[in-house]
């Protein structure tokens, strides 16, 4: 029974993180009054990498409960899971780890030049467009995993 719910709820709970962080709380911080681009990016670094730790704990439990109802998880369920465990390792191992190198020279730059203005219309590198459109693939593929897993259950 604990591993029914917990192939129900964790997609959908992971999706809904990503929402909140990702596309909510990232482009409101560099709306607030006094934040620089230095301090926002800073900021970021951490609130991503406790992000991407709590993604993985979710990945294990899923596939540990995954392990004990594997009649739940059909095809594109497990598909879609493997793509999201791959999209969230490239995050982890390279994507993450380039963008924090850039971050801490601008943390730098922001340290020895003080007072130093927000960045306005900045786009990101490739590498942070490779990380958004990672995020944007997990928030489509989680709903549809555990609206699979739902349909198997009803069925």
């Amino acid at each position: 029974m604990l591993a029914l719910v917990v192939l129900t709820m964790v997609p959908l709970m992971w999706c809904g993180m990503i929402v909140a962080i990702s596309f909510i709380e990232t482009p409101l911080k560099f709306r607030a009054p006094g934040m620089t681009h230095a301090l926002g990016v800073g900021i970021g670094r951490l609130v991503f990498k406790a992000l991407n730790y709590v993604e993985a704990a979710l990945a294990v439990v899923f596939v540990g409960s995954w392990t004990q109802r594997h009649d739940l998880v059909g095809v594109t369920a497990a598909v879609l899971m493997v793509l999201c465990t791959a999209a969230l390792t490239l995050q982890m191992t390279v994507l993450r780890p380039a963008m924090a190198k850039r971050t801490k020279a601008l943390a730098a730059t922001a340290l020895n030049q003080p007072g130093t203005a927000p960045v306005k219309g900045k786009t990101g590198t490739l590498t942070h467009l490779a990380y958004i459109g990672s995020e944007a693939f997990k928030v489509v593929a989680l709903p549809i995993i555990g609206i699979h897993i739902i349909l198997a259950v009803a069925a």
